[in-house]
């Protein structure tokens, strides 16, 4: 239904120049005559070429409101766009209004009309209601529409409600409509209502609950626009608890693998495709945590690359025994030279504990980095396709957002493909960092853990349950279960080794069972995850 009311405006009306018109004095209204073709196309889009003639002296003025109010609490609103002018005359939209001003001469007028079209029961109809601001000497309008099927219904001339049928209006073969009328007068009414085949264009008109106005309106567009931007964030959050239940799956399973390898007569420790207890411990819970350092100190030692030695009982010594060498990964070395930077042979953790001494955050970050390398985490802080995408799509919304507030009036639309942007800039924070190989590596991690309850010293020959207990042991740190591995091996005895004592960790060398060793030992680990835990 194509329809502007009273003094909102009318199709013809707008195009004609009529609406709102306000007087000037010294001007010969008797004297303006209009001329207007308006082509409804097949977009729906109303095209109204408009020529206005004023006699010397003359001025016209014309103000149309593009809200149209409605029963029920509810208005339509139209918009006018591709406005162009030739000649004297001066056009503009400016918020809700469309304004036209003619000087002397002649000026002609172009511009679209859009909104204009609803459907009504087995038709459309095309109905314009309209009251004349000001005296005119003619007036001649033609309307063309895609279906020649169309059809005059009514036409009324005269005071609003008290009008007279039109003399002039007749429909040519070819469907258009023709309306020519002169000396018309300030305050007459046009009534005319045209009848269109159902379907000839879109329904396009837009119809909100009054006072839904500004740029910001929740209008048809503006809601279809949010409706595809909640379907994608449901896809997103789908994507995401997809993600995290295939993460999870690493996590469940029930595999048990044997941490303990036979090489000949002799018994080893072994861990799945030799992966460090530092790099376990990131892939376990995706991030770097003070055990996972604390675990790497410990497997350095193991590996004779440092001696711990208890002094007394709260505080120890850490002595350089070789140097870092090219079999220490990244992360190893800094730790490595975090404890004994260069020049320094040994330290005690109390002398690490002063303000600004060790700082974990380049280990944490040279840790990620290795399990970057590795292939089983993703960086979710660098950018990436996610990131790409989700900037675009933000700089694209805000672009829209401008464009549309000055021109169509939806700047919602461009709000919600902003915000589309801002939901696929946040979707790597919400995933998990781990790639299918990582992934795969937690399920064997996971499953070592679960070996590592089932082994028994009885099973290692004597000559290795010392290196198979060490070995071991930093990777028990990362499950909290460090004591009950202790406490599995708590009759080793480390004084009948050749060398008396741990290998790697001074103080028992008397000891014929590990119990001393059990009592201290966590302690020890607590200050080191305390010497870890942040930036001091």
């Amino acid at each position: 239904m194509l329809t502007f009311r009273g003094a909102a405006a009318g199709v013809l009306m707008l195009a004609a120049g009529l609406l709102g018109t306000a007087p000037v004095a010294g001007a010969q209204a008797e004297g303006i005559a209009v001329v207007a073709d308006l082509t409804l196309d097949r977009a729906g889009v109303l095209r109204v070429v408009e020529t206005v003639k004023v006699p010397e002296g003359g001025e016209f003025r014309m103000s149309i409101p593009l809200r149209l109010a409605l029963p029920g609490d509810t208005e339509r609103v139209f918009k006018v766009t591709d406005v162009d002018t030739k000649g004297s005359g001066t056009a503009t939209v400016l918020a809700d209004r469309f304004s036209i001003e003619a000087k002397p001469g002649e000026s002609t007028f172009t511009y679209a009309v859009h909104n204009t079209v609803s459907d009504a029961p087995g038709s459309q109809l095309f109905h314009y209601v309209g009251v004349i601001g000001e005296d005119l000497a003619s007036i001649q309008a033609s309307v063309l529409s895609p279906d020649y099927r169309i059809a005059i219904l009514d036409c009324k001339l005269g005071p609003p409600g008290n009008g007279r049928d039109c003399a002039n209006i007749h429909t040519e073969v070819d469907g258009t409509v023709y309306l020519d009328q002169s000396d018309l007068h300030k305050g007459d009414a046009i009534d005319l209502t045209l009848q269109l085949p159902p379907g000839t264009v879109p329904a396009n008109a837009d119809v909100r609950a009054a006072g839904n106005t500004g740029v910001f309106a929740l209008t048809a567009p503006v809601l279809a626009a949010f409706g595809v931007l909640l379907a994608v964030l449901a896809g997103l959050v789908g994507f995401v608890l997809w993600s995290r239940r295939q993460n999870a799956a690493a996590t469940s399973g029930s595999s048990t693998l044997d941490p303990l390898r036979e090489q000949g007569e002799r018994v080893e420790f072994a861990s799945p495709d030799g992966i460090l207890p530092g790099a376990a411990g990131l892939v376990l819970d995706e991030q770097v945590d003070p055990v996972d350092i604390a675990a790497t100190v410990v497997d350095l030692a193991v590996r004779r690359y440092l001696w711990i030695a208890p002094l007394g009982e709260r505080d120890w010594r850490i002595t350089r025994v070789n140097q870092a060498d090219e079999q220490l990964r990244d992360y190893e070395r800094a730790v490595y030279l975090a404890l004994l930077p260069e020049g320094t042979d040994s330290v005690t953790l109390s002398e690490l504990g002063a303000p600004g001494r060790v700082r974990s955050t380049e280990i944490r970050s040279a840790m990620f980095a290795d399990g970057v390398a590795e292939g089983v985490l993703v960086d979710r802080r660098k950018p990436g396709p996610w990131m790409w995408l989700g900037g675009g799509l933000i700089g694209v919304g805000l672009i829209a957002a401008v464009a549309l507030a000055l021109t169509a009036g939806y700047a919602l639309v461009g709000v919600a493909i902003a915000l589309a942007g801002v939901a696929v800039l946040l979707l790597p924070r919400s995933l998990p960092a781990r790639t299918a190989r990582g992934r795969e590596v937690t399920d064997r991690v996971r499953a070592l853990q679960r070996g590592l309850e089932e082994v028994r010293p009885e099973a290692i020959p004597p000559a290795d349950r010392e290196l198979v207990f060490s070995r071991a042991l930093p990777f028990t740190l990362l499950g909290g279960r460090a004591d009950n591995w202790i406490r599995t091996f708590r009759d080793l005895d480390p004084a009948a080794a050749p060398q008396p004592g741990l290998y790697w960790f001074g103080g028992h060398e008397r000891d014929r069972t590990l119990q001393r060793f059990g009592g201290q030992f966590p302690y020890f680990i607590t200050a080191l995850e305390a010497l870890f835990a942040a930036d001091k």
